[in-house]
């Protein structure tokens, strides 16, 4: 390979450059407004045989700069995690010393690397690279999810907006997505829809694609009918076509594309396009790309942190869902018989054997006081949250059998463990209340605090359940649920099945116990007992 061709300060021409490389010319573009090469020099050309009235020139550093993000790339690192990388390990010797001189009268316009609005001096880049370089490295730049001075929005797997900043709301949906509080209301592509982004195939907006492309990495072309409720066939028809055309096995979603939202304004603006997927859902960030965020790098590397600060902002929304309360018998008599840390290890695991029934059954653990536990089942489209509260229960109540046997031979004691268990279903406004450094979800009404109560009043591992639920369900899954009310008659206990009786009737007056649940005394209620 030929030598290269410097002037006289030790400057490299783009055309070199792109040469050497292998680069196109928009790439290297978007590395100098990502910031992690610096602005040429804009100058006449000193080789005759180039045509261009003007082009760019770089320090040498820039070679090897690019080199390395070649290596990166190669080795798998998202264009993120370079750029988070070549900042933090700037130093004195790279870019930003490569300080050279050129006369005043040889800037002008160059070959369209960099637009005439961003043109600058090579010692105002190296400025601007300093300031940066020494802000990250003294920890001055500390972006949390909420200081985004950017669109930035939160989708579930269900594709409905989480969380969303108030950028977002204005420069791509043009309306308060807060004040939208039914979550199928928020689902990305009703939106867009309803926007006009989508009047045809043909003449859909590439913001569509770039959703579409992360659904169906995730779910099935069927799966569009489901949607959100109300979506017509002609949407399903247009959605499954753009869902066709989308391939994401030959050329997968990158974690970052390029876009223009001129949506409700005329405008030239490009975002780049972050995307960053977790358990919960997918975190989008619109960067424009003619600036420079400084700490947004070194803040979407922070996995845990983001998803933290999401989900303690999650909108509260209005939904059904059913509750499981679950409560140790006699906790108290418990912890003062058993030393400290055997009382703390039966807890722990009480917790580690009821984990795995409750993740089964897509369980969402909230908000609870004392020594039980609550999780909350949320009602998904295909997803039969009032069986599998049900379900959960009986599952809980078999491994605490277990526990409870395996307690008896490591301790040698007689107590059996019960974990008795409340189950009721409401539709209420379901969010989150931060607290470290737990996230912690919690449903504003009295459908947990019934299901609480009726845990209170369990005794010896029962479940008990409200006739409201019981009848949410359907005939077919009624029938698979033995329940009912026991009774005593000549010293004899028997169930009599498919009743139900109110809380008050199910305690003699002259019991110590009946004006402690004097609030659920009406409440008709049933004793869960198994599966048949």
């Amino acid at each position: 390979m030929a030598e290269l061709e410097r002037t006289k300060n030790g400057l490299i021409s783009s055309i070199d450059i792109l040469d050497r490389t292998g680069l196109s010319r928009a790439t290297l573009n978007n590395y100098i407004k990502m910031g992690i090469i610096p602005r040429p020099i804009v100058r006449k050309p000193e080789k005759a045989s180039i045509k261009a009235r003007q082009i760019g020139y770089f320090p040498g550093s820039v070679l090897d700069t690019i080199n390395k993000i070649i290596q990166y790339k190669s080795e798998g690192y998202s264009m993120d995690e370079i750029c988070d990388h070549m900042r933090l390990k700037a130093n004195d010797s790279t870019v930003i010393t490569d300080s050279v001189t050129y006369d005043a009268d040889e800037q002008g316009r160059d070959d369209g690397l960099i637009p005439d609005e961003e043109r600058r001096t090579d010692q105002e880049t190296s400025q601007e690279m300093s300031d940066i370089m020494i802000a990250v490295k003294t920890n001055e730049v500390k972006l949390t999810i909420n200081d985004l001075q950017c669109p930035a929005y939160l989708i579930s797997n269900n594709f409905e907006i989480d969380w969303i900043n108030t950028e977002a709301e204005e420069t791509i949906f043009g309306q308060n997505i807060h004040s939208l509080t039914i979550a199928e209301s928020r689902n990305i592509f009703r939106l867009f829809i309803g926007m006009g982004l989508m009047q045809s195939v043909e003449s859909r907006h590439a913001i569509l694609d770039f959703h579409m492309s992360l659904f169906k990495q995730r779910s099935s072309k069927e799966d569009l009918e489901k949607l959100f409720l109300g979506i017509t066939k002609r949407d399903v028809k247009m959605l499954s076509d753009i869902y066709d055309i989308i391939d994401v096995t030959s050329s997968p979603a990158l974690p970052e594309t390029y876009l223009n939202l001129n949506f409700h304004q005329d405008s030239e603006m490009v975002y780049r396009v972050n995307n960053i997927k977790f358990r919960e859902g997918i975190l989008c960030v619109y960067v424009p790309v003619n600036k420079m965020m400084q700490g947004i790098v070194e803040l979407l590397s922070r996995r845990g942190r983001i998803i933290q600060d999401l989900l303690k902002q999650r909108m509260p929304t209005l939904v059904s869902f059913s509750v499981l309360v679950a409560d140790l018998q006699d906790s108290i008599r418990i912890c003062a018989e058993l030393p400290p840390e055997e009382y703390f290890q039966l807890i722990n695991e009480i917790w580690k054997c009821m984990e795995g029934s409750f993740k089964k059954y897509y369980g969402t653990y909230g908000k609870h006081t004392g020594d039980g536990m609550v999780y909350y089942f949320l009602k998904e489209r295909d997803s039969n949250y009032l069986m599998n509260a049900i379900l959960c229960s009986l599952e809980l109540r078999e491994s605490m059998k277990n526990l409870s046997n395996k307690w008896k031979m490591t301790k040698g004691w007689f107590n059996d463990l019960y974990l008795n268990v409340g189950i009721n279903e409401g539709q209420e406004y379901f969010g989150t209340i931060p607290s470290s450094p737990t996230i912690e979800f919690t449903a504003l009404g009295d459908s947990v605090n019934y299901a609480g109560r009726l845990s209170d009043f369990a005794r010896y591992g029962s479940i008990w359940t409200t006739k409201n639920l019981m009848n949410r369900l359907s005939d077919e899954e009624r029938k698979q649920i033995c329940y009912g009310i026991r009774k005593k008659e000549q010293n004899r206990d028997f169930m009599i099945e498919n009743i139900f009786s109110r809380v008050v009737d199910l305690m003699p007056p002259d019991s110590p116990k009946y004006s402690k649940y004097m609030d659920i005394a009406t409440l008709a209620v049933t004793e869960i007992h198994d599966i048949r």
